[in-house]
């Protein structure tokens, strides 16, 4: 059962860093070096400290009067969602009204000021990082607990090619898998491609041409397992000698792996708990296998796919939708893509964030209507699908 909540990939983490980096040259003046800092504590006058305590009154009264603007104003998107959420059960056509139309609350108040007698900053306690695994970890995690490695593929496009020939079959169009492919990779991505790897460390668990997380396959394995497991018997008969052997010891994996995600309820929160134990993360090394990885592939735009259709939307999926779909969520998703046009240009994305989400991303907030957040990411996809990774894509259907 995928999650209702937004999420932003490699794709739009790019785009979020751009944002950043060009604002990066501008200097937050309430910064102080510590040497300035122990200066003016040094220098401070009655006069000073007394400044200081009304411009510091001050910042309290304009961030309050912000802060009860900007709940009230999150809170009628979460009414609205709830609103829509209800409509939607009640199967009633959504409309203008069902949205929140105005931009969330900007602070444009007076900044915090300087203290010219800083307190002294207790000790800070050394940061526990989360650790998230890499390809390595996940090999590693396969062989311990499932005795069991990815049978990798010779090349890059033979993996392309395993992926387009499950695609077409499945009834992905090459325009929706190639553009997304271009979207989530940048459009040279590996099939084993981590998000954000830097020197053996990584920013998020997502993997190969859609990006998928840890959470993504133990959900996929739990939902689709034992179609996958048809589908590799049916090659398995085809095989003899050490493929056939090989194929086996993979399906008997498989199976296992099956039964362990299968072993709580087929709930996004407890699949989450299930990925971040090594045995999750063996699971997650499916993902490189060349018989099993197409298929996880697939199936978590297929799973988008079929959504929309058991909600009424029948028409075709353009890349972009489905790639908002595919970041965000189903339900979210199909909201956003359910929208009339004219709706589009008019509704705020902050409509399909919680508050912390929203302004944690600069793409959001930039580009903040359903239509413009679609146009950036159909701009993304037309530039990266000139690329040598998506040309070869494109090449394999």
């Amino acid at each position: 059962m995928r999650p209702h909540a937004i999420r932003f990939g490699p794709g739009y983490l790019a785009l979020a860093l751009l944002l950043i980096a060009q604002s990066a040259g501008a200097v937050d003046e309430s910064v102080v070096p510590a040497a300035t800092a122990d200066a003016m504590a040094q220098a401070a006058s009655p006069q000073a400290i007394a400044e200081y305590r009304r411009l510091f009154r001050e910042y309290q009264q304009a961030r309050a009067a912000f802060d009860e603007e900007a709940g009230a104003y999150w809170s009628s998107i979460a009414e609205k969602r709830r609103g829509r959420n209800a409509r939607r059960r009640e199967h009633l056509a959504i409309g203008l009204d069902d949205y929140v139309l105005t931009q969330p609350p900007v602070y444009a108040g007076p900044r915090r000021p300087v203290n010219p007698e800083p307190e002294p900053e207790p000790e800070a306690k050394p940061r526990q990082h989360k650790a998230i695994p890499v390809v390595a970890d996940l090999l590693q995690a396969a062989s311990e607990h499932f005795q069991w490695t990815p049978q990798k593929p010779a090349s890059e496009v033979e993996f392309k090619r395993a992926y387009a020939r499950v695609a077409s079959v499945a009834g992905l169009t090459r325009e929706q898998a190639v553009r997304v492919y271009s979207f989530e990779t940048g459009g040279n991505g590996n099939y084993d491609m981590q998000s954000g790897l830097r020197s053996g460390r990584a920013i998020s668990t997502a993997i190969g041409y859609n990006q998928l997380l840890t959470t993504n396959s133990v959900e996929l394995i739990a939902e689709q397992g034992h179609e996958f497991v048809r589908e590799l018997t049916q090659k398995a008969v085809q095989l003899s000698g050490a493929p056939r052997q090989a194929m086996d010891h993979k399906i008997a994996v498989l199976k296992k792996m099956v039964a362990y995600a299968r072993s709580v309820p087929d709930d996004w929160s407890q699949h989450e708990k299930l990925a971040d134990t090594p045995q999750g993360w063996a699971l997650h090394a499916m993902v490189l296998d060349i018989d099993v990885g197409p298929l996880l592939q697939t199936h978590k735009l297929l799973t988008s796919v079929i959504f929309a259709r058991a909600k009424g939307y029948n028409r075709p999926l353009s890349a972009a939708e489905l790639e908002m779909m595919n970041l965000t969520g189903d339900g979210t998703g199909l909201d956003m893509v359910t929208m009339p046009q004219a709706l589009r240009e008019q509704v705020p994305t902050s409509n399909f964030f919680q508050r912390s989400g929203y302004e944690r991303n600069p793409v959001a907030i930039r580009h903040n209507t359903v239509a413009k957040l679609l146009a950036i990411t159909d701009s993304r996809m037309d530039s990266n699908s000139n690329l040598p990774g998506a040309k070869e894509l494109a090449a394999a259907f």
